[in-house]
C-alpha cells in the first residue's frame, strides 16, 4: 500500500479548500432522541451515515468519538468502520477522538488499531493522551509518522479538572502543557507546510499567550459552538498560531439534524465565521 503524503500537508490543504473546519460525530443518547432515533444500534447506523452522507464531501475533518460507538460493543464498532471508511473515500480527513494513551506493547497495539493501513479502524489522525509520559507516545509518533497519519496530543483541554494536570509545573520550572507543546514542537521541525504532530487547545481557555502555541503543526480547539467560544474569539485565544487552528464543532452542528441541507448549510457557516476571523489583517 502506498504511503499517504504526511497529514500535516492534507490537512492544510484540505482546510484551505473546504475551509478550516472539523465536525465531531458524538451520537450519544440525547442527540439521537432529538432525532427521532432510538438508542440502539439501528439509530447509531441512521445517524452515522446521514452525518457523513451530508458532510464527507464538503468539510475538511469529521470527528468520530469513538466512545459514543464502543458502548454499543462489536455492532457498534461495525457502524465506526463503517463510518471511517466512507467518509475517507468521500474526501473527508477522519480524525478518530479515542484519547488513547498507555506504555510499550500496549501503546503500539493502540498505534496499530487506528493508524495501520490494514487496519479497519485506520484513520488520517487520532487523538492521545501523554499523561504516562510523552516517551510512552513513541510507537504512535513512529507509526504516524511512516504511515502519512497524525497525532493530536492533549495538551490544554477546556475541561476544568485538567489544568491540576496540565498546568502544574515540573522541577525545571516549566508547566505540563508547555513541555508536551515542546515535544510536538520538536517532531514539526522544518514540515512544510504544516506539521502532522498537533496539539488538543481548547477555544474556550482565553488569553493563552503565556504559551508558545507555535508549534508548525495543527491546534484542534475544541469548545466552538455549544461550550461557548465563537470563531471571533479565535485570535485572541490562539495569537500568531490562528492559522493553523482546526475548530471543532459538534452539537453547534448536529443539533440541525436529521435534515441533511440543514447539516451541510450549519457546517458551512461555522467555516465560513472561521475563515473571517482567522484572516483578520495584522496576524
Amino acid at each position: 500500500m502506498t504511503t499517504l503524503e504526511p497529514f500535516g500537508a492534507r490537512l492544510r490543504r484540505a482546510m484551505d479548500e473546504r475551509g478550516p473546519l472539523c465536525v465531531g460525530i458524538d451520537p450519544h443518547a440525547s442527540l439521537l432522541a432529538d432525532w427521532g432515533l432510538n438508542d440502539d444500534v439501528a439509530g447509531l447506523a441512521r445517524f452515522t451515515r446521514t452525518v457523513v452522507e451530508a458532510l464527507a464531501d464538503r468539510v475538511a475533518v469529521l470527528k468520530p468519538q469513538s466512545a459514543f460507538f464502543e458502548r454499543f460493543g462489536s455492532r457498534g464498532l461495525a457502524v465506526l468502520e463503517t463510518a471511517v471508511v466512507e467518509a475517507r473515500e468521500r474526501g473527508a480527513l477522519v480524525l478518530m477522538d479515542a484519547k488513547r494513551g498507555d506504555i510499550g506493547s500496549t501503546m503500539a497495539a493502540y498505534a496499530a488499531t487506528y493508524l495501520d493501513p490494514a487496519s479497519p479502524l485506520f484513520s488520517d489522525a487520532v487523538t492521545v493522551s501523554p499523561f504516562l509520559g510523552y516517551g510512552a507516545l513513541r510507537p504512535a509518533v513512529d507509526l504516524a509518522r511512516k504511515n502519512g497519519c497524525g497525532l493530536f496530543t492533549l495538551a490544554l483541554t477546556s475541561n476544568a479538572e485538567g489544568q491540576e494536570v496540565q498546568r502544574a509545573v515540573r522541577a525545571d520550572g516549566s508547566t505540563v502543557a508547555a513541555t508536551m507543546l515542546g515535544h510536538l514542537a520538536a517532531e514539526n521541525a522544518g514540515a512544510e507546510p504544516l506539521g502532522s504532530f498537533g496539539a488538543v487547545v481548547g477555544a474556550t481557555l482565553g488569553d493563552l499567550s503565556a504559551f508558545d502555541l507555535a508549534i508548525n503543526g495543527p491546534l484542534l480547539a475544541p469548545g466552538i459552538g455549544a461550550q461557548g467560544a465563537t470563531p471571533a474569539d479565535l485570535p485572541a485565544v490562539f495569537g500568531d498560531a490562528v492559522r493553523n487552528v482546526v475548530p471543532s464543532v459538534s452539537r453547534g452542528v448536529l443539533r440541525y439534524g436529521p435534515d441533511p441541507e440543514a447539516l451541510l448549510t450549519a457546517a458551512a457557516r461555522f467555516a465560513d465565521e472561521v475563515r473571517k476571523a482567522v484572516d483578520q489583517p495584522g496576524l
